[in-house]
């Protein structure tokens, strides 16, 4: 599994115009890409990691250097999430100028590990928004600091 963790001052995803998810305050936005090897464990583990990484800022802190630092985790501070699956996270480009997508798991494996890393997201507490598995969609963001990590399992 492979996730770009982005901080977030708003974001929104659209699909046929319509707005299926967002963060309704600033928070994180989740690419996620699932390969073969990804179970519900490693989703778990990574469902962990995003909603304790220490990286936002309780803004009621009068500390600059504490907000650009990023000293508090969504979970400290009850950051929402956007969490948007992105097949496209494991293309091979590699070799010439079409990228391979082998190493993304096809959706009828990759949209239940997704929909098991939202639950397990909610279970810990975290507000998930999501956009629509399979679907063309449009991302709008505004990337806070800007502020973006990969994380793989």
């Amino acid at each position: 599994m492979k996730i770009v963790v982005q901080r977030a001052s708003r974001a929104q995803v659209w699909v046929d115009g319509v707005v299926v998810g967002a963060l309704p305050a600033p928070g994180l936005v989740l690419l996620v890409g699932i390969t073969h090897t990804d179970t519900t464990a490693s989703a778990e583990k990574l469902a962990a990691k995003v909603w304790g990484l220490r990286v936002l800022a309780n803004t009621e802190v009068p500390n600059p250097e504490a907000w650009s630092r990023g000293d508090m985790s969504a979970s400290d501070i009850g950051a929402p999430l956007l969490a948007i699956s992105q097949f496209t996270l494991y293309a091979d480009t590699r070799k010439g100028r079409r990228p391979s997508w082998d190493a993304a798991a096809k959706a009828e494996v990759a949209k239940p590990l997704f929909d098991h890393f939202v639950t397990h997201l909610r279970t810990l507490g975290a507000h998930v928004e999501t956009g629509e598995f399979g679907a063309m969609m449009e991302v709008e963001l505004t990337n806070h600091g800007p502020v973006t990590m990969i994380l793989e399992s």
